[in-house]
């Protein structure tokens, strides 16, 4: 049962939903990586002394780097939130692809980053830290399979690093206490029915608890069934873990005039908390199925326990396609969020909102993506399909937010990676 203060915050929520506080100001979209190849999967990170890490595959041969295979994980820094960007760098040489780009930087110190990917034929997660703002780094491997994972996250705090990650209907977290010296694996959905999974996020709060969200798709109807939205936590490091159903979405469209992978479009969740402990999730869920997703938000302010009614965040007409939520928490009570949404249809476009009051208010939509001439796949209503499974954002020294997504022709190519600044 929900306290008479949840209630409270509901009915404010209906009513300050009426009056929303003036958009946010963002620079122009602008393109980051390399110039020559596909960008993909763009993950983000900003520390606290002005440094911004964007990380992501590479599909194309990288220059001078003759046994980098395709994929190849690149890093962009930029040493003046955002202003200008280094030249695009390769992480690690692999003579095999390396994917799902995670970057982070750990908010006990804001200093250290950890990054993470799949190499090996993803049967390998590897983890890299850097001490020095990106200038160089050390890496090992945390989690060894022998079957291909898929989708790892990554979140940090202090010397206590979890890696979660998937193998068709299991979930997986690798947890270090150590800094990434050693690592421990568990497995997660224990109890849950069988089905096919995805991981969407992870965070640890200031207390240590860890969470985990994943979309679990019905084993008999595959991507066509029911989906059940998860989020787990762990009070013991990792060790055990308790589920809590948050919402079930109906099976999403396919990729229209292209291929794509199964669910590419379907539900996914995103999680953060911000520095009070307040647990933040944006997720995208259907109600008819093969039908259109919406994105709704949720907070919990007793470590997961207990949830507010799930609420609409955009202000796009019913019907309309939505995907890809992102998420990013920083003081008490700061949360913001972005999304991708066709509401300028057959165009996609990128759309941002933030609160300073842990989601009782939230700013009016700012339109991130914007018209760069040159580019065949972007026009001025928006871009023509969704270039990667997420994006990035993140809050910068300054409690500017910076956000880099993915825009493309088509699910398989060309695209590339844009980025934008504001607050």
């Amino acid at each position: 049962m929900r306290s008479a203060f949840s209630k409270l915050v509901v009915i404010v929520w209906a009513v300050a939903g009426l009056a929303w506080a003036a958009p946010g100001q963002f620079s122009a979209q602008k393109r980051v990586g390399l110039t020559a190849g596909d960008q993909w999967e763009p993950a983000l990170s900003a520390d606290g002394a002005g440094h911004l890490y964007i990380l992501y595959p590479h599909y194309a041969q990288v220059p001078d780097c003759k046994d980098c295979a395709a994929p190849t994980m690149l890093l962009v820094v930029s040493n003046d939130n955002g202003k200008t960007w280094q030249t695009p760098r390769v992480m690690l040489q692999s003579s095999s692809g390396q994917y799902d780009a995670q970057i982070v930087v750990d908010p006990a110190d804001r200093r250290t980053v950890y990054a993470a990917w799949l190499q090996n034929r993803k049967r390998v997660v590897m983890l890299a830290k850097s001490v020095d703002s990106g200038v160089t780094w050390n890496f090992s491997v945390a989690v060894r399979s022998e079957v291909e994972l898929d989708k790892p996250v990554l979140t940090v705090r202090g010397d206590r690093i979890f890696l979660g990650f998937n193998h068709e209907e299991d979930v997986w977290v690798a947890a270090s206490q150590d800094g990434g010296r050693s690592f421990t694996s568990t497995r997660v959905n224990t109890d849950a029915r069988p089905g096919w999974s995805l991981l969407g996020g992870t965070t640890v709060d200031p207390a240590g608890n860890v969470f985990l969200a994943w979309a679990s798709y019905s084993k008999a109807g595959g991507a066509r069934g029911p989906v059940n939205l998860y989020v787990a936590k762990s009070a013991d490091a990792g060790k055990t873990w308790n589920r809590n159903l948050l919402d079930v979405s109906t099976a999403a469209p396919g990729c229209q005039n292209s291929e794509c992978g199964e669910a590419y479009l379907g539900a996914q969740m995103s999680l953060a908390s911000d520095a009070g402990g307040t647990l933040y999730a944006l997720w995208s869920s259907g109600t008819q199925r093969m039908g259109p997703q919406r994105i709704y938000f949720s907070s919990s302010t007793n470590g997961g326990e207990s949830w507010l009614p799930k609420a609409s965040l955009t202000s796009a007409a019913r019907g309309v396609e939505h995907a890809f939520p992102a998420i990013v928490a920083g003081a008490a009570g700061d949360v913001r969020v972005a999304w991708m949404d066709t509401r300028n249809a057959p165009y996609w476009n990128t759309y941002y909102r933030s609160s300073a009051n842990g989601g009782a208010t939230w700013s009016e939509e700012a339109k991130l993506s914007a018209f760069v001439s040159g580019y065949r796949y972007i026009s001025r209503k928006g871009f023509r399909f969704p270039f990667g499974d997420y994006f990035g954002i993140a809050i910068d020294n300054h409690d500017d937010s910076h956000v880099v997504w993915g825009e493309g022709m088509n699910y398989q190519s060309p695209g590339s990676i844009w980025y934008a600044a504001g607050r």
